[in-house]
């Protein structure tokens, strides 16, 4: 009866007489404490605009990114870099020059775009730029070479002492450490040494030893060492003990000799007795070997 009256009484719907006898249970003082309490409570404010925008962007943080891609863009971007890449290889590629080499008892021929040779002797090391070698004829050497020379547009070579330049001749030019020697065998070179230029006809040869220059004349139509000999003239010994080694790739060692004292001679490039034959008796020293290894030294050495 009482679960009646509750229903009823929580929607207004006790007669006069139910809701006395309702009065009068037990139950009632606490439903009426329970109904008096919950009237002072109050519902909180919902804001239905602002709760779906909060979901609306919690889903949007959440969703996975999706990047548009423009598929012509990156074929730009690709085509671009591989046309640097490109032209950067062409220009780095058309920069670099021939290069020829020779070791010590090594001599190499070089026929270059225009017909133009050159024989290089031995420890001697040449570059040029055969990809532009119709507008620009010219050689950096270090070391000697024999040059026959097509006639066409002015022909330079470039050297750690000086520069050679020619139309169209033959001539030699060797270039070692404080030795500087041109000699012309036919035509005309100029030669442009510390700031001076030096007409130099066939026959002549322009030598600089130690800083000295000294000009002479030669009867030969090529240099000595293209028939496998080496000569000189008034030359100071050490040079003439380096173009040993070098023409027959033996270590040379010294004791007790000037090596400053001049040498007039020749010695033969292949036959390595002979060579150290023709130099100690005009030098009047004497030699021994050991090994890969000649020692010169003066007679009265204990």
């Amino acid at each position: 009866m009482q679960e009646n009256y509750l229903a009823k009484w929580l929607n207004n719907e006790l007669t006069e007489a139910e809701l006395s006898e309702f009065k009068k249970s037990d139950t009632y003082a606490s439903y009426q404490r329970i109904a008096e309490a919950s009237s002072n409570l109050e519902a909180p404010d919902f804001d239905m605009e602002s709760t779906f925008m909060a979901v609306k962007n919690k889903h949007i943080l959440h969703k996975p990114k999706v990047i548009q891609l423009h598929p012509f863009k990156k074929f730009l971007h690709i085509a671009a870099a591989v046309a640097i890449l490109i032209t950067g290889s062409y220009f780095y590629l058309n920069t670099l020059e021939d290069t020829v080499i020779t070791q010590y008892a090594e001599s190499k021929e070089i026929r270059l775009p225009d017909n133009s040779k050159i024989t290089l002797n031995a420890d001697s090391e040449l570059s040029y730029d055969s990809k532009n070698w119709n507008n620009k004829r010219s050689i950096k050497l270090n070391g000697e070479a024999f040059f026959k020379v097509a006639k066409g547009k002015r022909f330079t070579v470039a050297t750690a002492d000086g520069t050679v330049a020619v139309l169209g001749t033959q001539f030699n030019v060797e270039n070692r450490k404080d030795f500087f020697e041109v000699t012309c065998f036919e035509g005309l070179v100029s030669i442009q040494f510390k700031g001076q230029e030096t007409k130099l006809p066939a026959g002549n040869s322009f030598l600089v030893v130690n800083g000295a220059i000294i000009k002479s004349k030669v009867t030969d139509t090529r240099p000595s060492w293209m028939d496998n000999e080496s000569t000189f003239k008034s030359i100071p010994l050490k040079y003439v003990l380096s173009e040993f080694e070098r023409q027959h790739n033996i270590t040379v060692e010294t004791k007790n000799i000037d090596s400053d004292q001049l040498f007039t001679g020749t010695f033969s490039n292949t036959d390595t007795e002979l060579a150290v034959q023709s130099i100690s008796v005009p030098s009047r020293i004497k030699f021994k070997f050991e090994g890969n290894k000649v020692l010169f030294y003066a007679e009265n050495t204990p």
